[in-house]
């Protein structure tokens, strides 16, 4: 059978076919008898004939199936004779006329059904009848009860409306319109509407009684005996009279009880004035111990009236502060506004707490929802521009003066002392400008951080607490500002003052270094991070105060930055002192003339002089720098800016031969060994061990082959291939150039270079000597500190862009991850993500911060 003519059952008339058959889906014992698409007969017959031996038994297999199929096909004949005799037209006809006749008894049994409702219908019809009239005699004679129980309580109710028996009245009351609510639809029957019109006559009449009431006690003659229990009863007649009533007569007990206080505190007169608000209050206080004491005895507690009065006035007094600080105008001062505003703020709290109620739920509860009342303090908030300027004019004068006087203390005359004198170390006669660190310098007293970065805070932190507890509102934003500008101010400072350019001149040959100057470095390091850590715990407080709507605008993360871009360039300072301080032992190396050199005697003593001064400095700059991720970062630039300075200086020697290259192959070692030794245990990242070692075996690769004899030429060209593995001509011209080959040989060698290279597919086009400047600058120098970006480059490049003789040797990106994390990519210590100081949260603590060590010795 072809393909073509391979027909696929559907999977749903596979399984019907099953289900008619009753095969077994689970256990098909004959793979013949298994009903599938999947279907083999080589499957088949590989299972009827194992192997050649079974083929003996093809006639039986043969008689086998072919028993199969006689019975397959019996079995369907016999299908066929059932599907004839089950299409049997008559048979079919016969099933309808069965069906009609169900569908007819169904009809004949549904009408009498319905036949057999109506009867009963008929015969339960009286009974819903009587029913019916059950119910309606009910609830005529409930009405009826009712109507009673409405005619008796009104004639009660007008009789102790006229004896004034308050008590009762309020229980009467509240009866009478309890129950007249029930009649209220059937206002149209004539006795309920004249019975209605007398309850509303009565509510009426109850109603300009007890005004009358509370009129008469509200104006009684002090010197007479008070009713009290008779109010307090009327109060309960008030209640049941509704809300309206109560409100209007609280708020006509209130105008009363403050016509006295309009008449004396009047805006134009003289106790009205700004300078007089405390005795305002102090009117108010008495006022307020009179009503609880006598009158506000009568009042039912629920009513708090006294938070009407409260409310009332503080609507007054809002009114007559605002008229006064608007005509004030530029005459108002700072003192005035601050002592009012106190005073004021202390008055409401005193309230609040008086009631331990907060004084907006006060306000609300004692105000109209159309009319509410703001809080006196409110009514500085246009006026607080006067608070913000001079806090302006504070901040900018504490700025001018002690943080130039901390940041200027370093560049003054000896005999000028400053707030940095403990940082400078005392100065003598014969002191110079620039000396080697000794154990002196360590014992002199140093402060962690500048004393005015302290103080700026301190100040920050009161005027903020000032200003909270005068508005959080537009006031607070705009000290924000404020304070926002100011620290811009100080972090330029830092870039303009601490991180000028450097005038001080140097012998070639000086290898000491500035000891002051690298503690001030260190100074402005820890001051810088310590701003920028302060800062975003100022900004977090900034938002906790500050009115919703102003949070979302708060942000000092420029400001942060900026702190971040001086500690980048304290840094580049620092290595500049370096740079500085080893220039004498790599000028000594640039003018080794190695054609000299005869023998290796171990390692120079340029090596020795660079490891001492190295070590010097970092010591110096790990004592002082309190977060060591600083120190981590100026460990990578510094071993980074040693090698490059190494690498130029040696180019700078050439020629070398085999002998400097074997003597440089020593001092590498040393100067690699000391390298590994600086940063310490403690300090010691994975990164910074990777970086040096891949520079530094670079360089050895590099003078490996400058060590090798150029003879044989085959020898030594095969050793560069195995070292550098580059086929480039130019590189292999670089070798040649160092080692101070001859220039006939040197064409004799590149011949048989482009030779060998030619034939070794596998060799590279460039190398790291592709980038190897045969022409190095003097000195590797830095950026502007004004220009250092926020995250400090691990590896320093020098002038001009180029990635340099370092640059060749180092695989490593330009720039490496922001400061506060080790090369290795991990968080430094203390900053870990989650981690928050509260340095903010106590005030106290940015006094004592800068200055807790200052008598510590270093």
């Amino acid at each position: 059978m072809h393909d073509s003519d391979h027909v696929d059952l559907p999977q749903e008339l596979i399984q019907s076919i099953h289900q008619v058959l009753q095969l077994n889906l689970d256990g098909v014992d004959n793979p013949l008898d298994e009903l599938s698409n999947e279907f083999n007969p080589v499957d088949v017959l590989n299972q009827l004939f194992l192997d050649e031996t079974s083929l003996t038994q093809l006639e039986t297999v043969q008689e086998r199936l072919a028993e199969d199929e006689r019975l397959l096909q019996q079995e369907i004949d016999t299908l066929e004779d059932e599907l004839r005799h089950d299409q049997d037209p008559s048979r079919i006809q016969l099933i309808q006329e069965m069906i009609s006749d169900v569908l007819g008894q169904m009809s004949r049994i549904r009408e009498k059904a319905s036949e057999s409702e109506a009867v009963v219908r008929n015969i339960t019809k009286d009974i819903q009848n009587l029913d019916l009239a059950k119910k309606n005699l009910t609830t005529s004679m409930t009405t009826l009860k009712r109507l009673q129980m409405l005619g008796n309580a009104l004639t009660q109710l007008k009789d102790q409306v006229t004896e004034k028996r308050y008590s009762e009245v309020a229980q009467t009351l509240a009866a009478v319109k309890e129950i007249s609510a029930a009649f209220k639809a059937y206002t149209a029957v004539p006795y309920i509407a004249r019975l209605w019109k007398q309850i509303q006559q009565v509510t009426g009449q109850v109603r300009s009684q007890v005004d009358a009431e509370f009129e008469a006690f509200y104006l009684q003659d002090p010197s007479k005996q008070t009713r009290n229990s008779q109010i307090t009863d009327a109060c309960a007649v008030v209640d049941v009279l509704g809300v309206d009533v109560r409100t209007q007569l609280i708020e006509r007990y209130v105008a009363i009880e403050l016509k006295e206080y309009r008449r004396i505190f009047r805006a134009n007169d003289e106790a009205g004035h700004l300078d007089n608000i405390s005795r305002r209050y102090a009117w108010f206080r008495r006022l307020l111990t009179s009503h609880e004491t006598e009158t506000g005895k009568a009042f039912p507690v629920e009513w708090r009236v006294g938070w009407w009065l409260f409310a009332k006035f503080i609507a007054i007094t809002r009114d007559d502060l605002s008229t006064l600080l608007s005509k004030a105008g530029p005459s108002l001062t700072l003192t005035l506004l601050l002592e009012t505003l106190q005073q004021t703020t202390e008055f409401e709290a005193a309230m609040s707490k008086k009631w331990a109620t907060p004084l907006d739920e006060i306000l609300s509860a004692a105000s109209s929802p159309t009319a509410p009342v703001q809080s006196m303090s409110s009514a500085f908030e246009p006026h607080l521009g006067i608070f913000i300027e001079a806090q302006d004019k504070q901040v900018g004068l504490f700025v001018r003066v002690h943080s130039l006087a901390d940041m200027l203390a370093p560049h003054r005359n000896p005999k000028t002392r400053g707030s940095l004198d403990a940082v400078a170390g005392p100065s003598t006669a014969s002191s110079t400008p620039r000396v080697s660190l000794s154990v002196d310098d360590r014992d002199e007293l140093t402060p962690i951080v500048m004393p005015s970065s302290t103080g700026l805070f301190y100040f920050y932190a009161q005027s903020l607490e000032q200003c909270a507890k005068l508005s959080t509102g537009q006031a607070l934003f705009d000290l924000y500002g404020i304070q926002k500008k100011w620290l811009k101010i100080y972090a330029g400072l830092f870039i303009s003052v601490t991180l000028r350019p450097h005038t001080h001149t140097r012998k070639s040959l000086d290898t000491h270094f500035d000891a002051a100057e690298l503690r001030r470095t260190c100074l402005v390091v820890n001051t810088a991070d310590y701003c920028q850590r302060t800062a975003s715990e100022l900004e977090d407080k900034i938002k906790e105060k500050l009115a919703e709507r102003f949070k979302e605008k708060v942000t000092l993360q420029t400001e942060r930055d900026l702190f971040m871009s001086v500690i980048s360039g304290a840094i580049n300072c620092q290595l500049h002192e370096l740079e500085t301080a080893c220039e004498g032992a790599f000028t000594a190396l640039s003018r080794v003339n190695w054609s000299m050199t005869n023998q290796v005697t171990g390692h120079s003593a340029y090596v020795g002089d660079l490891a001492e001064v190295t070590e010097q400095v970092v010591d110096q700059i790990k004592h002082l720098v309190e977060q060591k991720r600083f120190v981590r970062n100026f460990l990578d630039k510094a071993c980074s800016l040693i090698l490059t300075r190494f690498t130029n200086a040696l180019i700078k020697s050439r020629p070398l031969r085999e002998i400097g290259a074997e003597q440089l192959l020593i001092d590498l070692g040393v100067l690699k060994s000391s390298l590994l030794k600086l940063p310490g245990e403690t300090l010691s990242t994975s990164g910074y061990t990777r970086s040096l070692t891949k520079i530094a075996t670079r360089l050895e690769v590099l003078l490996k082959v400058i060590v090798t004899p150029v003879d044989p030429p085959e020898g030594f060209i095969l050793n560069y291939t195995l070292l550098i593995g580059d086929a480039s001509f130019s590189n292999f011209q670089k070798i040649l150039d160092l080692k101070g080959t001859p220039k006939l040989e040197q064409n004799s060698l590149l011949d048989t270079f482009v030779t060998i290279a030619s034939t070794k597919t596998e060799l590279n086009s460039t190398s790291f000597l592709s980038s190897l400047d045969m022409d190095p600058p003097p000195t590797v120098t830095f950026g502007s500190p004004g220009a250092s970006h926020v995250a400090l480059p691990l590896v320093m490049t020098p002038s001009g862009g180029s990635d340099g003789a370092l640059g060749m040797l180092n695989s490593p990106p330009s720039s490496g991850p922001p400061t506060g994390l080790s090369t290795d990519g991990t968080a430094a210590k203390g900053s870990e993500p989650g981690q928050k100081r509260e340095v903010f949260s106590d005030i106290r603590r940015f006094v004592t911060f800068g200055l807790r060590r200052d008598t510590q010795p270093t």
